[in-house]
């Protein structure tokens, strides 16, 4: 995911970059709105932001892709911060993971922070969504969330890659080329971060439901009501 300087065009990565822009602007506000409404908003923010860091920096190399396999942490991030602060998020991860760590570059910020922090934060918090509204249970909703968004990602990023690189290559046919160059090493991380993920939420709705308002009405909303049989 973490997609190497030189690897993309300058048009690719500058493309790249004005696509994400266009959701970590609206998340900037967002974010300043909330941390108005709520001053501990900020600080969890803070710590959610942490957890992105550490978990997306678990570092296997991929050998045929120019890049590196990781978790990614954002389908979590999503669920308990919203998708448009975690393009935030991950846009700051990145940086600093560039700069002190040596994964992705500067150029790529934008690649990487589309495929991490958008698709993969958007389409984890759009199957919780979806599966909450069914009556799921939530360490099912959470898990399905945490591998959608980890797959998604890596789907995304190599299209970023085959879009740039394909030549005279159908798109579609390189496209999937790359996505096999992550596939072996991805599956089992993607299982492992379902399971992460769906850990993690049950553990914060037992513990701090506090957190969580929105979680914790759900799951009251759901409890069905018994018929009382005692006349």
């Amino acid at each position: 995911m973490h997609i190497e300087d030189g690897i993309l065009s300058p048009l690719a990565w500058g493309s790249w970059y004005a696509v994400t822009t266009a959701f970590v602007i609206p998340g900037l506000r967002e974010i300043q709105k909330k941390v108005k409404e709520n001053l501990s908003y900020k600080p969890f923010l803070a710590m959610t932001g942490v957890a992105v860091f550490v978990i997306s920096a678990m570092h296997l190399p991929v050998p045929v892709t120019g890049s590196c396999s990781h978790p990614c942490g954002t389908p979590l991030a999503a669920i308990i911060v919203g998708p448009l602060a975690t393009a935030v998020i991950s846009a700051i991860v990145l940086f600093f993971q560039a700069i002190f760590l040596g994964h992705g570059g500067i150029t790529t910020i934008g690649a990487n922070t589309f495929s991490m922090g958008i698709v993969g934060g958007i389409s984890g918090y759009l199957s919780w969504k979806i599966l909450c509204s069914l009556r799921s249970p939530l360490w099912l909703a959470a898990g399905v969330a945490g591998f959608v968004g980890d797959i998604l990602t890596y789907l995304t990023s190599s299209f970023e890659l085959a879009l740039s690189l394909h030549g005279h290559v159908p798109l579609l046919k390189q496209w999937m080329i790359f996505f096999m160059g992550y596939g072996p090493t991805q599956l089992p991380l993607a299982i492992a971060e379902a399971a992460f993920t769906a850990a993690v939420l049950q553990v914060m709705v037992n513990r701090r439901p506090d957190l969580l308002p929105g979680i914790k009405l759900r799951q009251k909303s759901s409890r069905e009501v018994k018929p009382n049989v005692n006349h």
